[in-house]
């Protein structure tokens, strides 16, 4: 939806003030912040002083795009002069004429979140793009007609009047260039002081951390090997209370001297188990699963698996329904077993009342916070941070009631800082406790967890998309072509993963479970590395228009078939490199069948002879030879020994393609060998790229010719 509010000529000098006048005007009735307001007449001025300087005018027109918050701002500058020369080095600042032009270009394109420029011989025509602010709502065309005839009825009163603004626009600057700068001399001096003091400690810090990280490299070791050695006999001793239990044929819920051994043992096994848990957090041996699950589903097995233990009539376990919160990509398990550490101690430090069990979501709607809260003992507040201390319990006469291990919290408090979050803890001794857990909505992987590997003689494609069955849609659809999937499920992830490897192009999925991505688009096209990266937008939500005049270059709908999905990255990803295959093989059958396995995703070149794939591996240096033995004019092993013995294709890998057996030296010379007879596409593709991997290609250590 494009909505037009106003259109102002540029014919004379004053017509520049009355565009920038109009300019801020309309970014203040569309919510801008007085900042921005700024930025936007200052565009508006610049780019129309310079089609008025270089062109002798033209119009400055101003549009809402989109269907869907946030929507843009578009204002598009257009005149019918000669153009502007050195384009590229205007918009990368680099150019500077006599009479300043490029500056203003150049600075304006950094006030907006898109810019695009058109020029030749028969005009200019720029369009600077800028997202409204979140807040607002979506803008139909009623409420823009509105806008407009706001527009009409408010005319700017002169330039005295903009003379008085630019004015406040100055003396505001002004007065925070002066405020940032004694701010900084304040900082700075800090920073003096306070290096002298860290220069003089960093040794000492030094050999403090080296003591204590021996120190728990031995206490996890420890406890490891102490627990490990203790769940065997403590197993036999359950094991065997269960079989003399079943020889005296007592009642399992009779108090004889049975049922306090096994209650021990079981006291025992439990902080084994809980040892163990901590010695492996610590460790880093125990893997993270995420996976996406509901919470009111998770709610629902707490419940169940929690009710025996409520053997108290004057005491309620009360779930909340989980309204209005989304899918949580966690591991599901581990946010289940603090959950219940913190239910299980509501239980049995409450006697009447309620623990009551919640889940919502915090103010920037991009982490969920569960709470358990009790009517229980309480905790003192000289105590509450040390209930995370490990072995540590507080005295109460119901605590004597009810032993417990005094690991549970501090294991919990490992868990949540292994899913990347926290436990808060507010108490009022006597009224009861609240136990919080706080996470973020998506479980986020370092990027040094998993490092990006790029298959050799594939290009990255990075994909965004929080849906596990799309992702499996994008990587079956790119099995087997020269793309490979880089999949990312957030903004964040996605701007990780292109630091550390550029991708081709980026397929993004405009709504995400916690945000959507129209920010991250103009995020890619206004940073200089990643300006250039193709992105193509998948999606359900048709809001095209708005998609292209961000800077994404193609935009078709969900579902996308494979055919369209290749010939769109095809197009856009002309010129990235692709592993050169060079076949050689007299049989004209075998040639075409190896061009059309390696059709996608190779550059590949057939030899009908052994002469002629010698002289074309010399000039063309292939990535892998693909050599059949049988030539009409030389033998196989003559031209794979003459490879060798050329310095310039010494190494080249052979993969032999052969009907006929291969001789142990034939085999030995080459990198693979691949019986005709079981030649298929998949398993050319899998001994092309292993043998790639092995990091042998004459490419990876010579540039091409």
């Amino acid at each position: 939806m494009n909505g037009r509010l106003l259109s102002v000529g540029i014919a004379q000098e004053h017509d520049i003030v009355f565009a920038r006048q109009r300019a801020r005007q309309i970014a203040g009735l569309l919510g801008f912040d007085p900042t921005d307001q700024t930025r936007i007449a200052t565009v508006v001025s610049e780019l129309s002083r310079n089609a008025f300087q270089y062109a002798g005018g033209g119009t400055v027109q101003f549009e809402i795009q989109g269907t869907s918050v946030p929507q843009v701002l578009a204002i598009a500058v257009s005149d019918v002069g000669p153009g502007i020369p050195h384009v590229d080095e205007v918009l990368g600042g680099a150019y500077r004429s006599d009479t300043g032009m490029g500056l203003g270009i150049a600075g304006t394109r950094r006030l907006v979140d898109r810019f695009t420029i058109e020029t030749s011989s028969r005009g200019t025509h720029i369009v600077a793009r800028k997202l409204l602010p979140r807040r607002g709502k979506v803008l139909t065309q009623p409420d823009i007609a509105e806008l407009a005839r706001q527009l009409a009825q408010h005319r700017p009163q002169g330039m005295l009047e903009e003379v008085q603004l630019q004015n406040q626009e100055l003396l505001r600057t002004l007065d925070e260039l002066r405020r940032r700068q004694d701010e900084l001399e304040r900082v700075n001096g800090e920073l003096q002081d306070t290096n002298r003091g860290v220069v003089a400690l960093y040794a000492e810090l030094d050999e403090r951390a080296d003591h204590l990280r021996r120190a728990d490299e031995l206490k996890t070791k420890f406890l490891s090997n102490m627990t490990h050695e203790f769940r065997t006999p403590v197993n036999s001793i359950l094991a065997l209370a269960s079989l003399l239990q079943d020889r005296l044929g007592s009642d399992p819920s009779q108090k004889d001297e049975v049922y306090y051994i096994r209650r021990s043992a079981q006291q025992l096994s439990e902080l084994v188990n809980d040892l163990l848990d901590i010695a492996k957090v610590e460790a880093g041996k125990i893997d993270v699963r995420p996976s996406p699950f509901e919470v009111d589903a998770l709610f629902g097995a707490l419940r169940g698996m929690l009710r025996p233990l409520l053997v108290n009539q004057s005491l309620a376990l009360v779930f909340e329904e989980a309204s209005g919160v989304p899918p949580v990509l966690s591991d599901e398990s581990k946010v289940s077993q603090i959950l219940r550490n913190f239910i299980s101690n509501a239980l049995k430090y409450t006697e009447r009342g309620e623990v009551r069990v919640a889940a919502r979501l915090n103010d920037t709607g991009d982490r969920i916070i569960f709470s358990v809260a009790d009517t229980g003992i309480g905790i003192p507040e000289a105590d509450i941070a040390r209930v995370f201390d490990e072995f540590v319990q507080i005295e109460n006469p119901l605590q004597r009631r009810s032993k417990g291990t005094g690991l549970g919290l501090p294991l919990s408090r490992r868990l949540a800082e292994l899913l990347g979050g926290s436990i808060h803890v507010t108490s009022t001794l006597g009224v009861g406790s609240t136990f919080a857990l706080e996470l973020p909505l998506v479980f986020r992987d370092p990027i040094t967890a998993r490092p990006i590997r790029i298959e050799p003689g594939r290009v990255p494609v990075l994909v965004v998309d929080d849906s596990e069955e799309e992702m499996l849609i994008y990587e079956r659809a790119l099995m087997g072509t020269r793309f490979q999937v880089v999949p990312t499920r957030s903004s964040a992830t996605a701007l990780a993963a292109i630091s550390a490897v550029r991708p081709a192009a980026i397929i993004l999925d405009v709504w995400l479970q916690t945000e959507d991505s129209w920010e991250l688009l103009t995020r890619l096209r206004h940073d200089d590395a990643t300006c250039d990266i193709p992105v193509v937008i998948i999606s359900a939500s048709d809001d095209r228009q708005k998609g292209l005049a961000l800077g994404a270059n193609e935009y078709p709908l969900k579902p996308i078939d494979r055919e369209r999905l290749l010939g769109t990255l095809d197009r856009l990803t002309v010129g990235s490199p692709r592993a050169r295959i060079l076949s050689i093989d007299d049989e004209e059958t075998f040639r075409f069948i190896i061009g059309e396995m390696l059709a996608e995703g190779f550059e590949v070149r057939c030899a009908g002879s052994g002469e002629e794939g010698l002289r074309t591996a010399r000039t063309w240096l292939p990535d892998i030879v693909l050599l059949d033995l049988e030539l009409g004019d030389v033998h196989g092993s003559e031209v794979q020994r003459r490879l060798r013995e050329d310095p310039i294709t010494s190494d080249v890998p052979i993969v032999i393609l052969s009907s006929q057996p291969v001789s142990e030296a034939l085999h030995a010379g080459a990198d693979a060998v691949l019986p005709k007879a079981a030649l298929s596409r998949e398993r050319l593709l899998e001994t092309i790229r292993a043998t790639l991997a092995a990091g042998h290609g004459a490419n990876a250590t010579r540039s091409r010719g």
